[in-house]
């Protein structure tokens, strides 16, 4: 080999071993505020994983939480523009959004079904849900305008049985006689601390209340604008939640109870347990589609239900309310086990 050859292989091989040992120059990562309707739960877990594990990172993403509560909305800050992202409650969140001309869309479902559920005393004899019908039924404000109305529709319930529940478990405990609303991630939990006792649970969804639950909004105009960032956002929200439900969420977890300590590990097992059981985040289109999965005909369904319910009025554009553009891709798949 000439001189003038040995020289160019020995820089070609000394810049090789320089690239081998400096790390690339660290990508610049879009910051994304992304604002939950309460604070920090289990029911809330992907989004912590994401952050906590780093997969928000993998995808460029800078992502903050910010937590809700009994005195914040959320909401209001995504509609201002001060935060990216903004989780909902349920489908009836977003059809009120049409209603009222307010500029955000559905972009993923994370929950496949709402965890909304009513509970009976053990000795109560129920085993399906018109059973439910002589008892006293504890049931909140926002139930009342929402789930309930699908009762009447659906299943001939009264209201001359409905107590006011203002999240208090003990007029429950104290009748045997009764029946009370919650969710399956929490309430039973709380109440067979409180009672010692295992209560009946009835998940509303199982008997027909398909709304989605757990959604993630934006802006239409981020929809529009952002869409790359958009999609980044739902992906890795999405590989959070298959790693939250179904792998190690210690990271996640640990995020979780240092913004609110009130959660237990006792209590975070025991949420994500029932999502599990209950297929709260992956079942029915999820299995196929993906976590996050939405289709036009669960849509439809909800709607003509709700219609049929007086909930939402017949001549309202539901399919403004949401988008499929970002979901049904598959999108983390592969971390769910061969047997969910």
């Amino acid at each position: 080999m000439s001189p003038s050859h040995l020289r160019r292989a020995l820089t070609a091989g000394l810049m090789a071993a320089l690239v081998s040992v400096v790390p690339a120059r660290a990508e610049t990562l879009d910051k994304v505020m992304f604002g939950t309707n309460w604070v920090a739960e289990a029911e809330h877990g992907g989004f912590f994983q994401a952050v906590a594990d780093g997969t928000y990172k993998k995808y460029g993403l800078d992502v903050t939480i910010v937590p809700g509560g009994p005195n914040e909305n959320n909401r209001m800050l995504l509609i201002a523009g001060k935060i990216d992202f903004f989780m909902a409650a349920n489908t009836l969140m977003s059809f009120d959004a049409v209603a009222n001309n307010v500029p955000v869309v559905t972009i993923a479902a994370v929950f496949q079904k709402d965890p909304q559920v009513m509970l009976t005393q053990p000795d109560a004899k129920v085993a399906k849900i018109e059973d439910l019908k002589p008892l006293t039924l504890f049931v909140s404000k926002e139930g009342m305008t929402s789930y309930f109305q699908w009762l009447k529709s659906e299943y001939g319930f009264s209201e001359k049985n409905v107590r006011p529940y203002n999240f208090n478990p003990q007029p429950f405990i104290a009748n045997p006689k009764s029946a009370m609303q919650g969710y399956v991630t929490s309430e039973p939990f709380a109440v067979e601390k409180a009672a010692g006792f295992k209560p009946n649970v009835l998940l509303l969804a199982d008997y027909g209340f398909n709304t989605y639950s757990t959604l993630i909004e934006s802006r239409r105009d981020v929809v529009e604008k952002k869409p790359d960032l958009v999609q980044r956002f739902v992906d890795a929200s999405m590989v959070g939640w298959y790693n939250y439900i179904y792998r190690d969420n210690s990271a996640g977890n640990a995020m979780i109870k240092k913004l609110n300590p009130e959660m237990t590990d006792e209590l975070l097992a025991y949420s994500v347990a029932k999502m599990k059981e209950y297929g709260i985040v992956d079942s029915g289109d999820s299995l196929k589609n993906g976590i996050g999965a939405m289709s036009d005909e669960r849509y439809t369904s909800f709607f003509n239900k709700m219609v049929k319910a007086g909930v939402v009025k017949a001549d309202l554009d539901f399919r403004k309310s949401y988008t499929l553009r970002f979901v049904n891709k598959g999108v983390g798949a592969e971390l769910r086990p061969s047997k969910p």
